[in-house]
C-alpha cells in the first residue's frame, strides 16, 4: 500500500505520467452518441419488461433502469459520502483499511498495481456487502462517520431491487422461481471508483476494455465516461437523472446459454470534471458450479457453454488478465 500514489490525491498535475500513458491502440477513440434504452420498473407487464431487457441487451449490451424503487436522496447521500472518502489524504484512506481485511480493499488503478505494466486513473474502494452485511459493515471505513450508515442502507436498497431484476429474469428464461436464490446469487460487493479529472484524457484509461466476471453490475455514475464496445463501435452510456445502468456479466451468459451477453465495456476520463461511480455486482459463492440451464437445453439448442466451478473461472479469468478472446476460450463448449 505505501507505494501506491493515490491520483485522487494528486496535486496540479500537468501531463500524464509515463506510467499511466497506455498503448496507442488501447487508447480511447471516437465513440457514438446513441439513445441507450431506458426501461420503466414500474410497469405491471412483466413479459413486455423481459422482452426489452432481450432487445437492449441484444443492441446494445446494457439497458437503463428509472423508477427502480431506490431513493433518490439514498443515492445522493451514497455519492457524497463516497466523494468524502475519495477526497481524503492518502494516509487517512490507508489508516481505514487494512490488507488482510476481505470486507473493505482501496487501491488506485487495481488490485494487481505492483505488476500492472501501464495504470489505470482512477481509485478504488470495494465493500463486500452481502451475504452478511451486518458483520462486513464492520470491517467499513469508520470515517467518513455517516459512511457504514449510508451504504449500509444504500446496500439494502439494492438488494431489494437486484433481486426483482434477478427474479425477473429467472421468470422470463423459464428458470422457474428459486433458480438463483441462496448461494447461487449470495455474494455482492459495492465498488466505488473515483476518475479526477484528467490533463489529457487522450493518452489514458478510467479502465480498460472488459467484460464482467459475475451475474450482473448495476451501476451509477455522475458524468460520462462508461463506454460498451458492440459491432465494432464503441458507444457512450451517458447518464440519465435517477436511473441506474445495468449490464451482465460472463456467468449469467453461460447460465442463459447465450440469451444474455456479456458485453465489453471501458471508461475514459475526462479533462473539465472527475468521475465518481458505484457498482453493485453480484456474484455466486465460489464453490458453486456454473452451466447452461437445463431447461434451456434441447436437440435443437444444444449448450454453447461447459460446466465450470466459479473459482477455477476466476482464477482463470485473472491469470489471462481478463482478456475477452482468453476467458471465452475458457467458458465455450
Amino acid at each position: 500500500m505505501a507505494q501506491m500514489n493515490f491520483v485522487s490525491n494528486w496535486e496540479g498535475v500537468e501531463s500524464v505520467p509515463e506510467s499511466y500513458v497506455w498503448p496507442q491502440e488501447k487508447r480511447p477513440g471516437i465513440a457514438l452518441k446513441k439513445t441507450i434504452p431506458v426501461l420503466d420498473f414500474a410497469t405491471q407487464d412483466r413479459a413486455l419488461l423481459f422482452q426489452k431487457i432481450l432487445d437492449s441487451t441484444h443492441e446494445f449490451g446494457v439497458f437503463q433502469v428509472i423508477n427502480h424503487g431506490v431513493s433518490k436522496k439514498l443515492v445522493e447521500e451514497t455519492m457524497s459520502v463516497f466523494k468524502e472518502f475519495h477526497s481524503m489524504p492518502p494516509q487517512g484512506k490507508r489508516r481505514e483499511v487494512s490488507k488482510d481485511n476481505k470486507s473493505c480493499k482501496v487501491f488506485t488503478s487495481s488490485n494487481n498495481y505492483e505488476n500492472e505494466q501501464t495504470h489505470l486513473w482512477r481509485d478504488c474502494l470495494s465493500l463486500t456487502c452481502y451475504p452478511d452485511l451486518h458483520q462486513n459493515i464492520h470491517s467499513w471505513p469508520q470515517n467518513p462517520p455517516k459512511l457504514r450508515e449510508v451504504v449500509g442502507a444504500y446496500c439494502i436498497a439494492m438488494e431489494k431491487f437486484s433481486r426483482e431484476i434477478i427474479d425477473l429474469i429467472s421468470e422470463g428464461l423459464g428458470l422457474g422461481q428459486g433458480y438463483f436464490e441462496g448461494e447461487m446469487s449470495s455474494y455482492r460487493r459495492l465498488t466505488a471508483n473515483h476518475y479526477p479529472i484528467c490533463p489529457n484524457p487522450s493518452l489514458t484509461m478510467g479502465l480498460n476494455q472488459h467484460c464482467d466476471r459475475d451475474l450482473m453490475t448495476i451501476l451509477f455514475q455522475d458524468v460520462s465516461g462508461l463506454q460498451v464496445f458492440k459491432d465494432g463501435h464503441w458507444i457512450s452510456i451517458d447518464p440519465i437523472d435517477d436511473a441506474f445502468v445495468v449490464n451482465f456479466g460472463y456467468l449469467l451468459e453461460v447460465i442463459s446459454n447465450g440469451k444474455l451477453k456479456a458485453v465489453e465495456h471501458r471508461v475514459v476520463t475526462n479533462a473539465e470534471a472527475s468521475r465518481q461511480s458505484f457498482g453493485y455486482v453480484i456474484f455466486p459463492e465460489k464453490e458453486m458450479i456454473i452451466e447452461p440451464a437445463k431447461c434451456l437445453i434441447n436437440e435443437a439448442n444444444p449448450p454453447h457453454y461447459r460446466s465450470f466451478k466459479v473459482e477455477d473461472f476466476n482464477r482463470h479469468f485473472f491469470a489471462v488478465s481478463n482478456n475477452n478472446e482468453e476467458t471465452m476460450k475458457f467458458i465455450l463448449a
